[in-house]
C-alpha cells in the first residue's frame, strides 16, 4: 500500500507565552520547567556523554527536554511504535540544533549580544522534542504521520530509524521540513496568521480525499503540497516548511508545474494522477486521436523528490532539464498542451500565500523569511557530521 506522508498539529492549549517578542528581545526566562529532573548524569552510563550533550544544549539553554528513549506516556497507544536507535537519535539531535536551532540563532543575532541569538527559540520554542523510531501508520487513509505538534509545547518525529544523514533531501522530507511545519503551527497558535490566507484557496481544500491529489493537480490549483491542500492552517504550515527548505531547483519545479494544465484522465474526479503537454507524430494523428505521448507528475520515492516523468519512462527534477525535453521533442512532433484549465493562476496564489506568511513573520515576529531561508539552505550542504559527532565525543 502507498502511504502518503503527513503531519499533525493539535489545538487542545496554547502553551506560549502570550505578547511579542523579536529577534533579540529579552523576556524573563525561567530556569526551567523540568524541576523534577536531575541536573547531572550518572557518569558510568552508556549515554551519559549524549545525555550531558543534550542538557547543555538543549535544557539549559532553551528550557527543552530532549526525549529520545521512547516513552509510552508522550505517545499514542492507537499505533504500534518502536523507539529510535541510539545512534540515530544522537544525529537527529545534533541536526537538530544545526539545521533549526542554530539557524534560527544565526538568524537573531544582534552584533555586540553574544546570547541575542538564542532568545527566540528560549521564548517560542517548543518544550519537549520526542523521538519515535517508527512511522505511525493508518491503514485506513493509506497515510502515515511524519510528525506531532501538540498544545504549542511538544513537537514529535517519527521515522528515526530511517535516518540517512547523506540525503539531505530524505532529511528534508522526514524530519526537518516536518520540524519547519511544526513549529509554524506553534507559532500561529500564538499569533494568529491574517484572515486574508484562508480566502485565497476558498472552496478548493479537501481534508478528506487530500492524500489521493496528484501534486501537479494541487500546485496548479495553488498549493504547494497535497497536504496542504487539506485545511487552511496545514497550508500555511506548509508554505512556509516547503519555501524554507525546498532547494532553488525544487522550489522552481514546483512552480512550473502550478503554471500548467493538468489532466487527470478519463475520470475527471480522479486527481490520483496527473500529466500535462502531449504530442502526435502528425497532424493527422491528432486529428484521428491515435497516438499521444505525456509528462507525467510523479513522486520519486527513492530520491524523496517531485519530479516529472516522459512517456520512455525517463526523469526530470529541474525546470532546464523538463524544458529541454520539450524543446527536443518540439523538433521532432507537434508538441500541443492540454486545453482543460482549471481557471486558476497558481503560481500567482503560491507567491500571494509566500509573500502573506512573509509580512507575517516580518510584522509580528521581527523575523526575515527570505534571510531564514537562505540560512537554512546553506546549512544543509555544509555541515559535516563527523565534526558534529565529535560534540558528543569530546564531553567531558
Amino acid at each position: 500500500m502507498k502511504f502518503n506522508r503527513y503531519i499533525i498539529a493539535s489545538f487542545t492549549a496554547l502553551a506560549l507565552a502570550p505578547g511579542f517578542v523579536s529577534c533579540g528581545d529579552d523576556d524573563d526566562f525561567t530556569d526551567t520547567i523540568f524541576p523534577d529532573v536531575p541536573d547531572t548524569v550518572d557518569p558510568s552510563s552508556a549515554t551519559y556523554k549524549f545525555d550531558t550533550w543534550l542538557i547543555r544544549n538543549f535544557r539549559d539553554v532553551y528550557n527543552l527536554e530532549f526525549c529520545y528513549k521512547m516513552e509510552d506516556v508522550e505517545t499514542d497507544m492507537n499505533y504500534n511504535l518502536v523507539p529510535a536507535t541510539l545512534q540515530n537519535a544522537q544525529d537527529l539531535a545534533l541536526l537538530t540544533k544545526y539545521l533549526w536551532f542554530d539557524a534560527y540563532e544565526e538568524l537573531c543575532y544582534k552584533e555586540g549580544d553574544e546570547d541575542s541569538g538564542k532568545e527566540f527559540l528560549k521564548q517560542y520554542g517548543p518544550r519537549i522534542i520526542h523521538l519515535i523510531g517508527s512511522p505511525a501508520y493508518n491503514p485506513s487513509t493509506g497515510t502515515e504521520i511524519l510528525g506531532l505538534a501538540e498544545g504549542g509545547i511538544k513537537v514529535s518525529l517519527f521515522k528515526v530509524n530511517e535516518l540517512n544523514v547523506t540525503d539531505f533531501n530524505q532529511l528534508n522530507e522526514y524530519y526537518f521540513r516536518t520540524m519547519h511545519h511544526e513549529f509554524a503551527h506553534i507559532m500561529h497558535q500564538t499569533k494568529s496568521y491574517p484572515a486574508e490566507f484562508n480566502t485565497l484557496s476558498n472552496g478548493r481544500y479537501d481534508d478528506n480525499n487530500w492524500q489521493d491529489r496528484n501534486n501537479g493537480i494541487v500546485n496548479s490549483l495553488g498549493f504547494i503540497t497535497s497536504y496542504a491542500s487539506s485545511q487552511t492552517r496545514e497550508d500555511f504550515a506548509e508554505t512556509i516548511a516547503n519555501f524554507i527548505t525546498r532547494t532553488d531547483d525544487q522550489y522552481n519545479l514546483l512552480l512550473w508545474c502550478a503554471d500548467q494544465n493538468w489532466y487527470s484522465g478519463e475520470d475527471a474526479t480522479d486527481q490520483s494522477k496527473a500529466q500535462c503537454y502531449y504530442y502526435y507524430a502528425n497532424d493527422e494523428d491528432r486529428e484521428a486521436n491515435v497516438r499521444t505521448y505525456t509528462l507525467q507528475f510523479v513522486d520519486d520515492k527513492s530520491r524523496n523528490l517531485m519530479t516529472l516523468v516522459d512517456s520512455s519512462g525517463n526523469v526530470y527534477s529541474t525546470v532546464e532539464q523538463v524544458e529541454a525535453y520539450l524543446a527536443r521533442m518540439g523538433e521532432k512532433y507537434t508538441m500541443y498542451p492540454y486545453e482543460i484549465s482549471d481557471g486558476v493562476d497558481g503560481r500567482a496564489i503560491i507567491n500571494q500565500k509566500v509573500n502573506i506568511a512573509r509580512n507575517w513573520l516580518k510584522d509580528e515576529w521581527g523575523l526575515d523569511f527570505d534571510k531564514l531561508r537562505e540560512i537554512v539552505q546553506r546549512r544543509q550542504y555544509d555541515f559535516n557530521m563527523d565534526e558534529l559527532r565529535q560534540e558528543i565525543e569530546n564531553i567531558q
